[in-house]
């Protein structure tokens, strides 16, 4: 009778956790979570989870940030490291150093920032270079 399937994000369906950082909020030090991020203030140091961070138009992110998936709007300068993938909105500014599997880029975004595009551990890929060793 009842459907228990619903459209939700993929921090939601493993039980994880929304945290938000509001405008007008800033941490500075160091903040690991296994739940996912939306950043409408600033964060000045260091930012893991293995979920998702999105940083909203008025976020700022200095530091390091280590995270699944990306979404940026906002500033982000510093060491970005994310396993898949990473979004760049039109109103999005890096600077620093990037490294992810998946780049996506809107027009508009500014991008100073060295980046490495690494893949990220598929199960498929390593079974396939066992095979063929």
């Amino acid at each position: 009778m009842f459907n228990n399937k619903k459209n939700s994000n993929s921090y939601m369906e493993s039980g994880k956790s929304q945290n938000r950082i509001s405008h007008g909020t800033t941490i500075d030090g160091d903040v690991v979570s296994e739940g996912g991020f939306r950043i409408d203030g600033t964060i000045n140091g260091t930012l893991k989870t293995s979920a998702k961070v999105v940083i909203g138009k008025d976020g700022k992110v200095e530091g390091t940030l280590d995270c699944n998936n990306a979404d940026i709007e906002g500033v982000f300068s510093g060491k970005l490291l994310v396993q898949g993938l990473l979004t760049l909105k039109s109103t999005a500014h890096i600077t620093g150093e990037v490294t992810t599997q998946k780049l996506a880029v809107e027009p508009g975004a500014t991008f100073n920032a060295s980046c490495t595009m690494e893949p990220g551990s598929n199960p498929m890929n390593n079974s396939k270079k066992e095979k063929s060793v």
